[in-house]
């Protein structure tokens, strides 16, 4: 009888495996198919051009639901297809194609950012930060504090992913815990809680650039600013760190069984976890008080009453010169404590020192100028072409007569964004293609840009963890076979899956109740809805 039971659940397993690997293998093929996202970009550039020429020689138009007399509406009401397979056409692209590329809002927020983001990274200080988060926890904190630094780490791109994930598993592995439990913990803050954090950072000015200019196709003077999901990203930092902690400790890690050194493909007794110096703590405190003095000084711009960036006719915060400088800001306050810390440390001496870290985090930006140059292109072809926009009437008419209008489309929203990221993991790229679409269909039926772009961010983060098309993802899989030796990207993937599956759903939950429950804004002034 127990041999028969063994026998089935066996064949059961090897079953579920295979349904599994095939799962696995398809997105694996679909990404592999998918060309490079800039070629991807070129490519849509170059269909734009044809399907406009197709689609205005067959007339396709739409009824502007805008009010009569409101900005860039024609005087008939009536949206036509500008064909750029044409002698106008060619023109444009030719007289444009510069500044689409120069104008491109990402472009320069992103840069700005980056630099000052660059002076804390090279000088040591956000290294530092994560390593004495981490390693001054207690034991029964561990893994809360491991997702939650890994959270934090986002705003410095690939930090978290080459030092706290390997960091993460030799804490645990030094704690008698396994140390692929450590690894999945922080892999689950890094990746899947990616738009979750209490600082604005450079994804957060990159999908805002690219939000305005959709949200534009509908309302032409509308501007979605850096902070437009701060508030819920600041709630969701919690969220993702409580998930992260229960999941990891209550099916992961019971999952994975105790650790088995043989498993091991290197010598794990040289796993030495070094802890901060004296002078780095040193370096820190004194990061910390120049990070207060900046902050202190901000304050005095935008809390009084009077202060002077503050709105000038309103006195609000909202579009205030504040909120619109939110990238100089970034700049400011990782520039100036990064500096501090590599002053006291000794790792930045001169202002040789922060050019040269500027400039290898800039060196290290090719790749992105270029996709920005296509990305930027594919926008501005889809804007003149008015395709989005007879895509966004006719796609918010079918929803209005299928009686999808109401926060349920969000949850059809969200899951859409998740399973696109399985084959396109790049956030900017998947956002460039998606959001003149999505973004004036959902307006046309009531939402405002700034709550769908936090919908999006949902999507976009949640499946990070179980797809292979993940740029870091063969970086995590190099880390776990030091400590297994057949771990495969069906084991990883399988591992990360929990989390994947329960960030979706608490997410979307927090979101339904933050956004259309207790009706919070997504951001400093931003709105829920939206209203011609």
């Amino acid at each position: 009888m127990s041999k028969a039971v063994d026998t089935a659940d066996s064949s059961s397993e090897e079953k579920q495996s295979g349904l599994f690997n095939r799962f696995l293998a398809s997105v694996e093929f679909l990404g592999n198919m998918l060309p490079h996202p800039i070629t991807l970009f070129a490519l849509f550039c170059v269909a734009i051009i044809v399907f406009s020429g197709i689609a205005d020689w067959f007339g396709l138009s739409a009824i502007d639901p805008r009010p009569i007399g409101s900005a860039g509406r024609e005087p008939d009401g009536v949206i036509e297809v500008v064909s750029l397979l044409s002698a106008e056409g060619l023109q444009r692209i030719v007289t444009g194609l510069v500044t689409n590329f120069t104008s491109f809002a990402p472009l320069g927020t992103v840069l700005v950012a980056l630099l000052g983001v660059s002076v804390a990274e090279h000088s040591g200080l956000l290294s530092a930060a994560m390593r004495g988060m981490v390693m001054g926890a207690s034991k029964r904190l561990v893994t809360f504090m491991v997702v939650f630094a890994a959270i934090l780490s986002n705003t410095a791109s690939e930090l978290g992913y080459v030092v706290l994930i390997p960091l993460a598993a030799m804490i645990f592995h030094s704690l008698g815990r396994h140390p692929l439990a450590g690894l999945a913990a922080a892999f689950a803050g890094v990746s899947g809680g990616y738009s979750a954090n209490l600082l604005l950072g450079t994804i957060d000015p990159l999908l805002a650039g690219i939000t305005t200019p959709a949200a534009q196709m509908i309302d032409p003077n509308y501007q979605v600013g850096a902070e437009a999901n701060w508030y819920f990203m600041m709630i969701s930092v919690l969220l993702i760190a409580v998930l992260g902690t229960w999941v990891t400790e209550r099916i992961v890690e019971p999952r994975l069984g105790k650790y088995n050194p043989d498993d091991a493909t290197a010598d794990l007794a040289q796993n030495n976890i070094e802890g901060l110096t004296t002078k780095e703590r040193s370096g820190l405190k004194w990061a910390g008080v120049s990070l207060l003095l900046v902050s202190l000084l901000l304050a005095w711009t935008i809390v009084p009453a009077d202060g002077i960036l503050r709105h000038p006719e309103t006195g609000l915060f909202a579009h205030s010169p504040f909120s619109k400088g939110i990238v100089v800001f970034i700049f400011i306050t990782f520039g100036i404590p990064g500096f501090v810390y590599g002053r006291v440390v000794g790792t930045m001496k001169n202002d040789k020192d922060v050019i040269n870290a500027m400039s290898k985090s800039m060196s290290s930006m090719g790749m992105y100028i270029v996709l920005v140059f296509f990305a930027a292109q594919f926008v501005a072809f889809f804007k003149w072409t008015n395709l989005g926009t007879i895509l966004a009437i006719n796609g918010a008419a079918m929803l209005q007569a299928l009686n999808l209008t109401g926060p349920e489309v969000f949850v059809l929203f969200i899951l859409m964004c998740a399973l696109v990221n399985l084959s396109l993991g790049s956030s900017s790229a998947q956002w460039a293609i998606t959001a003149p679409i999505f973004v004036p269909m959902l307006m046309l039926i009531g939402y405002a840009p700034e709550t769908i772009q936090a919908a999006y961010r949902i999507g976009d983060s949640v499946t990070n963890l179980i797809t292979p098309m993940m740029s870091y993802f063969g970086l995590i899989l190099a880390v776990a076979t030091k400590y297994k030796k057949d771990m495969g990207i069906g084991t990883l993937v399988a591992t990360m899956l929990p989390y994947s599956m329960i960030f979706f759903v608490g997410w979307v939950a927090l979101f339904y109740l933050w956004v259309f429950v207790f009706g919070l804004p997504v951001g400093p002034g931003s709105p829920i809805y939206y209203t011609p």
